[in-house]
């Protein structure tokens, strides 16, 4: 018989990824954006994009702040389906584009949580005409 060992059987890992796409990949406000990644993120996360890596707060923070310069004002991050996970790992596919608008580019998020937090973030980006 096999026995349950989730040890994060209360995490909601929808709530979380979604939280982090909102409170942190969509929010322009640098200021409450780091409150956010405070509160969602490991002290020691990190996070992998394609071309970047970033570990800790500030180094996150910051390298959201590039990722949003390079995107018109009105552009949002949402979620196409709801986050997936167990045992620590989660997966939440996204769009981003004007609200209500098409998708400009989409992709993927995987984390690894650490006692219910973000300890490490995978940004995937689906090739173009994947949306």
């Amino acid at each position: 018989m096999l026995k349950s060992m989730n040890a994060d059987a209360g995490v909601d890992y929808d709530f979380l990824m979604r939280a982090n796409l909102a409170e942190v990949f969509s929010e322009r406000d640098a200021v409450r954006r780091l409150t956010a990644i405070e509160r969602l993120y490991a002290n020691d996360a990190v996070l992998h994009e394609p071309h970047a890596f970033a570990r800790g707060h500030a180094q996150i923070n910051d390298a959201v702040s590039a990722l949003l310069s390079q995107l018109p004002p009105a552009f949002v991050f949402t979620p196409r389906s709801p986050a997936l996970g167990h045992n620590g790992i989660g997966v939440l596919k996204w769009r981003s584009g004007p609200p209500g608008g098409p998708a400009t580019v989409s992709g993927m998020d995987v984390v690894h949580l650490q006692d219910g937090r973000i300890h490490s973030l995978f940004v995937f980006i689906d090739p173009p005409g994947q949306d």
